[in-house]
C-alpha cells in the first residue's frame, strides 16, 4: 500500500502485532502496544477497544515507528508519552523526573490510614520529582496543605504544571534539598521517596534507568545516603506523634529500623508492596 495514503488496519490484528514485537524489550507488551499506538493515533486506551478497525495514515504510522524505536532503546513509557498514571492521577512525566513506580502507591495509601478524612493537617513531602505522593494525598485530602521540596528547578516546574492540569491548590512547592526549604517548620507528617540505588548496584543499573535523572536514582556507596540525611533531620520538624513515612529498598528494611530508632522514632514497622517485599517503613514521632 502506498505509504502516503490513509489505510484500514484491524485494531485486534494490529495490537497482536505490536505486542509481538514489544516482548522482547518490555515486561509489559500489552500494555505497551496500547500506549504506544494511543499517543500515535492521539485517542486514549479506550478508543482502541471501540473501534474495530484503524484508519492510519502516513504521520500516525511515522509516530508509532518512532515510539516503538524510543521502547526498543529502553526509553520509559512515561517520557514517550509524556504521561504516567498514578494513585489514578495524570500525570505529565519528562526525563527530568523519575518516573513513578506503582510500589510507590504503597506510600500513598500508607499515608492515608493515618491521617484524619477531615482535619487541617500539615505534610512535607521531601524530593516531590513530578508531585506524584504530594498530589495524591492532597488530592484525597483538600483539608491538608502539603508543603513540597526538590533540588531540581526542573522537577518541580513538573509537579507544578501537574498541579495546575489537575486543579490542585493545596500544595506549595518550593526548591532545596531535603528540610532545608522548610527551616523553622512543623508537620503532622513528612514522606519521602528519596533515591536509595547504591553507586556500584548493577542490579539496579537497566535499560530503563539509564534514561532516568542520576540525582533521583543514586545515594552514595551504600544507598542510604539520602536516608540518613532525611531520617537524621526528621524530628526537628516532626510534632510529637507525627508520622515520617519513607520507601526504600526491599533490601534496606533493617538498616532504615535502625536509623529511626536512633532519630528517636518509635512505632516502627515495615509494610510490604504488592510484590511481598519490604518496601516503605513508618516511624512514630
Amino acid at each position: 500500500t502506498d505509504g502516503s495514503r490513509v489505510t484500514r488496519v484491524s485494531t485486534e490484528a494490529l495490537l497482536r502485532n505490536l505486542r509481538n514485537r514489544l516482548t522482547p524489550a518490555s515486561p509489559s507488551p500489552a500494555l505497551d502496544a496500547e500506549l504506544l499506538l494511543a499517543e500515535a493515533l492521539c485517542v486514549t486506551r479506550v478508543n482502541l477497544y471501540t473501534q474495530p478497525e484503524l484508519l492510519l495514515d502516513k504521520d500516525a504510522r511515522a509516530r508509532l515507528e518512532n515510539n516503538l524505536h524510543r521502547r526498543f532503546a529502553g526509553e520509559p513509557i512515561a517520557y514517550i508519552t509524556g504521561r504516567k498514571e498514578f494513585w489514578s492521577l495524570d500525570l505529565k512525566g519528562t526525563p527530568a523526573t523519575l518516573v513513578p513506580r506503582p510500589e510507590t502507591e504503597l506510600l500513598v495509601a500508607i499515608a492515608l490510614e493515618l491521617l484524619p478524612d477531615d482535619q487541617a493537617v500539615n505534610i512535607a513531602d521531601l524530593g516531590t520529582g513530578s508531585g506524584a505522593i504530594a498530589l495524591a494525598l492532597a488530592h484525597e485530602r483538600s483539608c491538608a496543605r502539603i508543603k513540597a521540596t526538590d533540588i531540581s528547578s526542573d522537577a518541580l516546574a513538573i509537579a507544578q504544571h501537574n498541579a495546575t492540569a489537575l486543579g490542585i491548590a493545596n500544595v506549595q512547592f518550593d526548591c532545596g534539598p531535603w528540610f532545608e526549604p522548610l527551616a523553622g517548620q512543623c508537620f503532622d507528617m513528612v514522606t519521602a521517596n528519596p533515591p536509595y540505588v547504591a553507586i556500584e548496584d548493577t542490579d539496579l543499573d537497566t535499560i530503563q534507568t539509564r534514561h532516568e535523572p542520576p540525582l533521583a536514582l543514586f545515594a552514595g556507596i551504600d544507598g542510604l545516603s539520602a536516608l540518613r540525611i532525611i531520617i537524621a533531620g526528621a524530628p526537628t520538624h516532626i510534632r510529637p506523634d507525627g508520622y515520617l513515612i519513607i520507601e526504600h529498598s526491599h533490601l534496606q528494611g533493617p538498616a532504615v529500623r535502625d536509623l529511626l530508632c536512633h532519630s528517636g522514632f518509635h512505632s516502627i514497622v515495615t509494610r510490604n508492596d504488592p510484590s511481598d517485599l519490604p518496601r516503605v517503613s513508618i516511624g512514630r514521632r
